[in-house]
């Protein structure tokens, strides 16, 4: 089972701008009660997804320029990064096939043939 790495300053190049795959951020924070009901959502779809996209979370009370990075104003808050570009993006918690869906993980990291 894949899970979820986390991202900081320090390692946002190399394991989000330089992936080999799309990147799912999780932007979360400790006290958000959204945060907490889409987390295990997020582990879910790492499982679900393994091999075909990387999930990276990051806590934004200890990364408050990597939010700054991406305007995150509410939380949490899902993007889907290809080459360090947002290509997809989710604001709040919702069940797993809604935020399937509005990231376009089927689009953005398709299953092999």
């Amino acid at each position: 089972m894949s899970s979820a790495i986390e991202i900081t300053s320090q390692n946002y190049q190399s394991e989000v701008v330089e992936s080999d795959v799309p990147v799912l951020l999780d932007l979360w924070a400790a006290w958000c009660g959204p945060c907490r009901m889409v987390s295990p959502i997020v582990d879910e779809i790492a499982a679900d997804y393994a091999g075909r996209i990387k999930v990276g979370k990051v806590d934004v009370d200890a990364e408050p320029s990597l939010a700054a990075r991406f305007g995150v104003s509410s939380i949490p808050t899902l993007l889907v990064l290809q080459g360090g570009n947002i290509a997809a993006t989710a604001v709040g918690a919702r069940p797993k096939q809604a935020l399937v869906d509005a990231l376009r993980l089927e689009e953005l990291a398709p299953a092999a043939a």
